[in-house]
């Protein structure tokens, strides 16, 4: 009898983390408490992006303690799939790249810029990137089969 090779996770990450799922980011506040934003994310190279700037207390925060935890899943009732990536890691605040932020856009809102809202056409002076390196990275499948 061989031993059949098992997959390394029980679905395919890379083809979950390229849908446009909100990611829920994990920060440490001024007084150690944890604060949970939902973020809309590009994920290149094994790390994941998302845009800030001095309007969102995040900067702050990572400033202060880098260490980040952010999970992406689904919860599709209709189709009983429940998919789940966490992971933890470090994040830094780095100076903004339109065209890195506009393929993050593309996968929210489409290719056709023209039929962005304007908030997402334009981009304020003070943005800037979230660079989100993932050190722990934990993957479930809790889907529900019926037969």
């Amino acid at each position: 009898m061989t031993d059949t090779p098992q997959p390394e996770h029980p679905f395919d990450v890379d083809a979950f983390l390229s849908r446009p799922l909100v990611a829920r980011v994990a920060t440490v506040n001024a007084s150690g408490a944890p604060t949970v934003r939902p973020v809309w994310f590009l994920r290149e190279g094994g790390v994941l992006w998302w845009i800030t700037g001095e309007y969102a207390v995040m900067a702050r925060h990572l400033e202060r303690d880098p260490r980040t935890a952010v999970e992406v899943d689904t919860c599709d009732l209709e189709r009983h799939e429940f998919l789940q990536v966490i992971m933890r890691g470090v994040a830094e605040v780095v100076p903004f790249d339109p065209a890195l932020s506009r393929r993050k856009l593309r996968r929210y809102l489409g290719d056709d810029e023209t039929t962005w809202h304007p908030d997402f056409r334009y981009f304020a002076d003070d943005a800037r990137l979230v660079r989100f390196v993932p050190e722990r990275t934990v993957v479930k499948d809790l889907s529900k089969t019926f037969s």
